[in-house]
């Protein structure tokens, strides 16, 4: 099932990997919006981090409560 998988996920994202390096960046470097897709990119990762920090904040003390010890 694994093999499946990636042999699937490689067939519908290579040709969309190679497509995306043809001149996308070289547009959005031209133009100034490389820099709106790094904050945006940067502002999810962030948010993503913070989500992780405040869950797992949230699960230790939720098992000091069912563990006290």
């Amino acid at each position: 099932m694994k093999k499946i998988l990636i042999s699937a996920l490689s067939v519908f994202l290579l040709p969309c990997w190679a497509l995306a390096h043809e001149g996308t960046g070289d547009y959005l470097r031209e133009t100034g919006k490389i820099y709106v897709v790094v904050a945006v990119i940067l502002s999810i990762f962030a948010g993503l981090f913070i989500f992780m920090l405040w869950m797992d904040r949230r699960i230790t003390r939720i098992e000091k409560q069912i563990n006290p010890s």
